[in-house]
């Protein structure tokens, strides 16, 4: 090779280490990006020169130096899928955790919660009420504290089951938030698609692009259970929930559906919808009917680690969240229509964090209302029994008293159901106590009515849940439904806890190959600014003889 060929040698150098240390200096500048991928060169050599082919030596070929050929990004796809399917999974434990306490809160009996259990069975509670009525029923003091203490047990109620519904309320805010997300991420998705495609069909590499994307990917397999495949054009396609995310240049659009009387959204593909109904816009006019079939999750699958069907912070919370308020009722699998559904329970209201406590909650305050009521109306028939034309515990009409009552619907008439947000104290009662004299027409205490209170309180006949065989009294009810949420929430935890570790532990591994050592890099560096300054040594070299040559030989 000549003297002036051998300098392309030493130019090819200079360029590839030049462009290494530029790799180097990017790789350095975005130690802290988040998402960022350490980008690594990749070198080979250029076409050699064949001098000669004889085939009984060596080919006798001379090389043409090294070649700057791709920088790569240092991936390991095996690791990206484990770690968005784990930290898909870490965050449906950590909305369901956050549940749990968020209702051990409105539960809770420190002094910022509402101490429902001192109203129901604490020294100022109305179990505390029933026993000083039952010493002395005819005293004024005693009755005004039975109703007063029935009022503040039904307020803290009222606002137990309010906070609950505005806990769901605050759910379904986050998940309009996280389908606007996914919505935002598969189009942007999209977008880097057609520029890495464009970028890549040239000799460059979008590496800064594929970073964003992959940082999206990532940020979907928290929301839901994904998977992604790219073709050899670079297009990735996704899959959300085993349906079409994004697929070629198409981005299928999650839609919501909002139940017109609970206002709670349901994510719903707009693509498999069936719409029969536009209005005069065009605009298609959706109903429940309408998204049959096209709803993103199906709630009533098992949730299993085996099956990963507990994968995603939007499934978390809508399941957290529930679709309804639910009621007592439904522990006797009445749905909401009233109508009696069989295992309604366990595959509509079980699994719901929230709604299974609305429903056992509000069944604590029914059965101390109706049972309370019971025992007034079932004390003023003993007394019509001996005596027709007795009005003892009766009010003007000839009622019987009721220290609850079903409130008034705007028609007038009475609300059904016996639930907590339908009942309130009786305004009479709560106006003149006295009215509950507790004395009979022989002028003697009714004590056999107010053992049958006591008893109220004491007898164990009413069970938690459909579920749950052991029967418990009022007290023991409020208490089992604590300790059921308490376990529940320890459960969760210790999952979440070792979900955690795992996810961090996947995301340390992946880590070690994306992610960018301040050390590795100035190693890097240095490694290549030599081998800049050996490839500048060597042209210097040749300069220097060749000058020589045209200078001494050259006269």
């Amino acid at each position: 090779m000549s003297l002036m060929s051998s300098l392309y040698i030493g130019v090819s150098g200079l360029q590839t280490s030049n462009n290494a240390l530029n790799t180097t200096a990017h790789n350095m500048s975005n130690l802290d990006t988040q998402g960022y991928t350490r980008q690594q060169i990749q070198q080979g050599t250029r076409n050699y020169i064949t001098h000669s082919k004889d085939s009984s030596r060596n080919w006798i070929q001379t090389g043409l130096g090294v070649n700057y050929t791709l920088t790569r990004q240092e991936r390991d796809a095996i690791l990206d899928r484990n770690y968005r399917r784990e930290s898909g999974r870490q965050s449906f434990y950590d909305i369901s955790a956050a549940a749990l306490e968020e209702i051990e809160y409105i539960l809770g009996e420190s002094n910022e919660g509402h101490e429902f259990s001192e109203a129901l069975s604490g020294e100022q509670g109305l179990w505390a009420a029933v026993q000083e009525l039952a010493k002395h029923p005819t005293l004024s003091v005693n009755q005004n504290l039975f109703v007063t203490k029935a009022f503040e047990f039904l307020t803290k109620a009222q606002k137990v089951y309010d906070s609950l519904c505005e806990y769901q309320d605050n759910m379904n805010k986050t998940v309009k938030t996280d389908v606007d997300k996914i919505n935002s991420y598969a189009q942007e998705i999209e977008a880097l698609n057609r520029a890495i495609v464009r970028i890549e069909g040239g000799p460059e590499r979008a590496n800064d692009l594929r970073d964003r994307r992959n940082y999206l990917l990532d940020q979907l397999g928290k929301i839901g259970n994904i998977t992604y495949s790219e073709d050899t054009s670079g297009y990735v396609s996704v899959r959300f929930e085993q349906v079409d995310l994004v697929k070629g240049s198409l981005v299928n659009e999650m839609c919501l559906y909002q139940d017109p009387k609970t206002g709670f959204y349901t994510p719903y593909w707009k693509m498999l919808a069936k719409y029969d109904k536009f209005d005069k816009n065009g605009d298609p006019i959706v109903s429940k009917e309408n998204i049959q079939g096209a709803e993103v999750f199906n709630l009533t699958q098992e949730i299993s680690s085996e099956f990963n069907t507990d994968i995603g912070s939007l499934k978390s919370t809508l399941l957290a969240r529930g679709d309804h308020r639910a009621t007592h009722n439904e522990l006797d699998n009445i749905n909401p229509d009233g109508e009696y559904e069989e295992n309604w329970y366990n595959v509509h209201v079980k699994d719901s964090i929230v709604m299974n406590v609305q429903a056992e909650f509000d069944k604590l305050v029914h059965i101390i209302a109706t049972k309370i009521n019971s025992v007034l109306a079932d004390a003023a028939e003993r007394a019509t029994k001996l005596n027709p034309d007795s009005d003892y515990l009766r009010d003007e009409n000839g009622n019987p008293y009721q220290l609850f009552q079903l409130m008034v619907q705007e028609d007038g008439t009475p609300e059904t159901g016996w639930t907590i947000r339908n009942m309130l104290v009786n305004p009479e009662l709560r106006q003149n106590p006295s009215l509950l004299t507790f004395r009979l027409d022989e002028h003697s205490e009714d004590n056999e009515t107010m053992e049958a209170l006591k008893k109220a309180f004491e007898e164990a006949i009413y069970t938690l849940n459909p579920n749950v065989a052991t029967p418990v009294s009022f007290q023991d009810y409020y208490k089992n439904l604590v300790s059921q949420i308490a376990n529940t929430g320890f459960i969760f935890r210790a999952v979440q806890d070792n979900q955690n570790v795992a996810t961090d532990a996947l995301a340390y591994a992946r880590e070690q190959i994306v992610g960018v050592s301040s050390d590795e890099e100035l190693t890097n560096m240095i490694m290549y600014q030599n081998a800049y300054n050996a490839s500048s040594r060597y042209i210097n070299v040749i300069s220097e003889m060749l000058d020589h040559l045209l200078s001494t030989l050259g006269r």
